[in-house]
Formats: structure tokens, sequence, C-alpha cells
């Protein structure tokens, strides 16, 4: 049975549930939901986990906050022997348009501080990660104000397809494997 560890990184709190810095938690709410499975608090973070089409895919959301999240993707990796190629980390990308989907086999953390520190913990950046672009939409220096504001009306709008669009990205990538899923879904959002 091959095993796939999925982990949305966000920050915890309801303070923070609406943000576009966790977008990865509402990624990995949005499959949940739709496959009917609970969250459940265990070290370092919530997990839930499904199975689907022979895999089983563990859903992480770390309660380190964004910062920190290495610590929860080591832990939840080696509790589950899952292979680094088996590990999808979902962020927010203010490097790309708003809507636009970017998954890759490896990267640099393009100055996301949660990629940069699972980065360290994993002494690795060979793990795919799939980027949603939420733009940079800010003035100088609210770099920080932007990430942990909430979705604007006209990103709302979008935001409920976005988030199915990025559930079914998640189950491709567990069962077509990365590249076919790149094809399938990199790209700006189709208006």
């Amino acid at each position: 049975m091959k095993k796939f560890l999925i982990v949305g990184l966000g920050n915890i709190g309801a303070e923070y549930e609406n943000t576009r810095h966790n977008i990865g938690f509402k990624i990995l709410d949005t499959l949940a939901d739709e496959q009917k499975v609970r969250f459940e608090t265990d070290k370092l973070g919530d997990l839930a986990s499904f199975r689907f089409k022979g895999r089983t895919f563990i859903l992480l959301k770390p309660s380190t906050y964004m910062n920190l999240s290495g610590k929860a993707v080591k832990y939840w990796m080696d509790k589950e022997k899952i292979a680094l190629e088996n590990i999808l980390v979902i962020s927010d990308d203010l490097n790309l348009d708003f809507g636009t989907f970017r998954l890759k086999a490896k990267g640099s953390p393009g100055g996301h501080n949660g990629l940069k520190d699972i980065n360290a913990k994993l002494n690795n950046q060979s793990y795919p990660r799939f980027r949603f672009g939420v733009s940079a939409n800010f003035s100088t220096g609210r770099q920080s104000n932007y990430v942990l504001g909430e979705w604007s009306k006209e990103e709302n709008r979008y935001l409920p397809e976005l988030l199915f669009k990025g559930a079914n990205l998640v189950k491709a990538f567990g069962t077509e494997g990365i590249g076919n899923t790149m094809n399938k879904f990199n790209g700006p959002l189709e208006a």
C-alpha cells in the first residue's frame, strides 16, 4: 500500500483561519470534507487519513505555526515511514498570480519561512511542493499583513472552485504521478 503525507501549511487559531497564509489548511479541509474524514489532534498537528484508488493519504496540518513546520513534517514522515518523494507540501506563494498552481518535484523555499524550516529539518529540498499563488498585491513593507490578511471579495468568488481543484491535484499526485499532475494542473487561474 503506497502512502503519501500531504502537508498543508498554515497557522493554528481562529484569527488565521481565512488568511492567505492558511491556504494549505484550507485545501486539506476541502479534501477531508470531500472524503468524509475528520481531523484528530495528535502529536505536532491535526491528522486525517483516507484511502483512494489503492493509496493511503495522510493529511497533516502542523500545530507548530508556519515557521516551525519542519518538526511536524519530519516526525510524521519518520513515524509513518514515508519516502521523501511521497510527501507533498502545500503553501501560499507571493510570486505567483492569485489562483496560479505550481507543482514542483523540488526547489528552494523562495522566501517562504515554512518551506525554509522544512528544508532545514529534513536537510533536503528534494520533496514535492504545491504552491498556490496569492499574488503580491501589497505595498512595500506590508508583506506580513498581506499574507496574514483575509481574502478579498473578488478572491473569495473563485476560492471554492480553486479549493476543489487543489483537492483534485492532491489526489492526482498520489495516483497519476507528479509529471502527469504537473501537466494537468500547473498554470494560472482560468477565468
